[in-house]
């Protein structure tokens, strides 16, 4: 994936500003604060057409700065997951070469142990070419150029 073209300052700016504004808009505080606001025409009714017209001035800011500072978040959240997907990917591809690479092991391994199998069973067994044991014998015999049990 390609890094991103830088992009002017004014628009960083811009984004900045709209990111820390959704923040802002989007905390407890914000309704706190907008609750106490709505509460001043209560106590003060002579200033309820002022307050409306602030109310309609900060809703008028507000909608397209979160609207901008989601789009920016949401952009930056779909970088982050075509990132995550780029990597999955690649962890996929290197667990499918393993199964693979296993399969083939195991394969060698079953197809090893159908030939042994096959094969009738020995009455001769040597331990390391050092010991030969004669199993068709009656005990008590001795083996080939050995002595006796």
């Amino acid at each position: 994936m390609q890094p991103a073209p830088k992009a002017p300052f004014l628009t960083r700016l811009n984004e900045q500003i709209a990111v820390k504004m959704t923040f802002i808009f989007g905390s407890i505080w914000c309704v706190y604060a907008f609750f106490v606001f709505s509460l001043i025409p209560v106590a003060a009714p002579a200033w309820q057409n002022t307050l409306l017209y602030i109310s309609n001035c900060i809703q008028l800011v507000a909608l397209p700065a979160l609207m901008v500072g989601n789009a920016v978040l949401s952009r930056a959240s779909d970088q982050r997951a075509a990132e995550d997907h780029q990597a999955l990917v690649e962890i996929l591809n290197d667990v499918r070469a393993e199964v693979a690479a296993l399969k083939t092991m195991t394969s060698g391994i079953a197809q090893k142990t159908d030939e042994a199998a096959k094969h009738p069973t020995s009455e001769m067994v040597s331990f390391a070419n050092e010991a030969i044991i004669n199993l068709g014998e009656a005990e008590g015999a001795s083996p080939p150029g050995g002595h006796p049990k």
